[in-house]
């Protein structure tokens, strides 16, 4: 059965809401549910078609194997800031309320005040702390981001972590630190 004509329309439909988001809100956030199914709902709709980038880049690190394990953890990202010269942004391991809030303000800072954030930098007033770490392998993670923009795993737009600490100011690396239910996995261990 060929199905392409519903991929393009569920294409067409998904390019078009978040171009509405970002020219409205500056920012379109998605989070993922991490889950036994293994898969967002995008994936589990575009099926095989979704899977194909990076099964090209499993075979080019020596098969599956080589690959870095899959999140277990829900995550939530960005897809906007590539657009305006930033790089996107990905948080981990948040309830999916906090998570995009947290994405949505420190995006509107990136916006609404052109405040470029850096790796190794504490993100200005956000209470507790969160650093900025680039990602080594986005193009395993922010898989929406690099479809709207039309880019390969290989040549993925950037992205930038956002490591949370705990209520105690404690990082992931910190002894003591409470990582919640999920934990936060450090920038290039996992893919999306």
């Amino acid at each position: 059965m060929d199905n392409s004509a519903g991929l393009q329309a569920f294409a067409d439909r998904e390019r078009a809401m978040i171009t509405d988001h970002i020219r409205t809100h500056g920012v379109h956030v998605v989070y993922v549910f991490a889950g036994d199914e293994g898969e967002c709902s995008c994936c589990q709709e575009l099926g095989d078609a979704a899977r194909d980038d990076v099964d090209q880049v499993a075979e080019m690190f020596g098969g599956p194997q080589e690959l870095p394990p899959r999140l277990s953890q829900p995550f939530g990202y960005t897809t906007g800031l590539y657009g305006i010269g930033h790089p996107e942004l990905v948080v981990i391991g948040l309830p999916q309320d906090v998570a995009m809030t947290l994405l949505n303000v420190v995006a509107h800072q990136v916006t609404g005040h052109r405040q470029d954030l850096m790796p190794g930098q504490l993100v200005p007033q956000i209470a507790p702390q969160v650093l900025v770490e680039e990602i080594p392998n986005p193009g395993m993670v922010v898989f929406q981001a690099n479809n709207y923009y039309n880019r390969p795993v290989l040549a993925s737009v950037p992205a930038y972590q956002l490591t949370w600490a705990d209520p105690e100011g404690r990082f992931p690396w910190d002894e003591g630190h409470h990582a919640g239910p999920w934990g936060q996995p450090r920038p290039g261990a996992y893919r999306a």
